[in-house]
């Protein structure tokens, strides 16, 4: 068998695709521009740890299972001058996450808060860490089917193996019982282990009318803000101010600003 044979035979078994795939023409290349040995392997393991590390990086964003893709950078800071742009990109730098911390993102609908949360959950995934989204009422919807199929246990363990867990529109839509107390576990089980981001409309003193009870409310909120940063969020709807832009008033005529 020939060289060439022996040394595509190997790479297959050494599970080196990216090598496989260009050594030839890198080959080419380095003999071209006379450099070493050691130059020429060097150029081939980082094609080869560069391409894992960007499928490894596809995987994590996929099975995040972000509805949709958003980026910090595509954020209009500029609608909501009480932000503050530097932490949020502070934020986006991920140690929140190494050190067990969590963000809660308060504001009226339509300001931003997904965006933000997707955008972090998005960076997190660039930086190694697994994270999975969720809406508030499809996380409570998954306990109830995993409780019913007896498969909670798995849950947890699936739950405890992310860095970063993304908890949406918490709020939006009152929870029953059980599904209150399905939250109350989850957010018990992440305490000090996984990293949250739970974006609400409503402040604190109003989620009593999420989970249906003081007592329980109280325990989650000691649970939740401790290690957490709160980031407030006021301003008017963006889809609000986009529709209005596009169906103006008669006798008026719609501004437009560049984003």
């Amino acid at each position: 068998m020939s060289v060439e044979l022996l040394l595509k035979s190997h790479l297959k078994t050494l599970k080196l695709p990216t090598i496989l795939h260009e050594y030839a023409r890198a080959a080419r290349q380095c003999a071209q521009q006379d450099r070493s040995f050691e130059e020429f392997l060097h150029y081939l393991v980082e094609l080869e740890v560069t391409e894992r590390q960007r499928k490894a990086c596809q995987r994590r964003l996929k099975e995040a299972g972000f509805p949709t893709e958003k980026e910090i950078a595509d954020f209009n800071f500029a609608a909501l001058p009480t932000l503050n742009k530097k932490r949020i990109l502070d934020l986006g730098q991920g140690h929140f996450i190494s050190q067990r911390e969590g963000i809660v993102f308060l504001g009226p609908p339509g300001v931003g808060k997904t965006h933000l949360a997707i955008g972090l959950g998005q960076a997190a995934c660039r930086k190694g860490y697994r994270v999975q989204f969720f809406t508030a009422t499809g996380l409570a919807t998954t306990y109830v089917e995993a409780r019913e199929e007896r498969h909670l246990q798995k849950l947890e363990r699936a739950i405890d193996k992310r860095d970063l867990i993304i908890v949406d529109e918490l709020g939006y839509v009152p929870l029953g019982q059980g599904a209150a107390e399905n939250l109350f576990g989850f957010f018990s089980q992440c305490y000090e282990r996984t990293s949250l981001i739970v974006t609400t409309n409503l402040p604190f003193s109003e989620w009593p009318q999420i989970f249906g009870d003081e007592r329980l409310t109280g325990a989650l909120l000691d649970r939740l803000t401790h290690r957490v940063h709160i980031v407030e969020m006021q301003g008017e709807s963006y889809r609000l101010n986009k529709s209005k832009k596009r169906h103006p008033k008669k006798g008026g005529k719609a501004t437009q600003t560049k984003s």
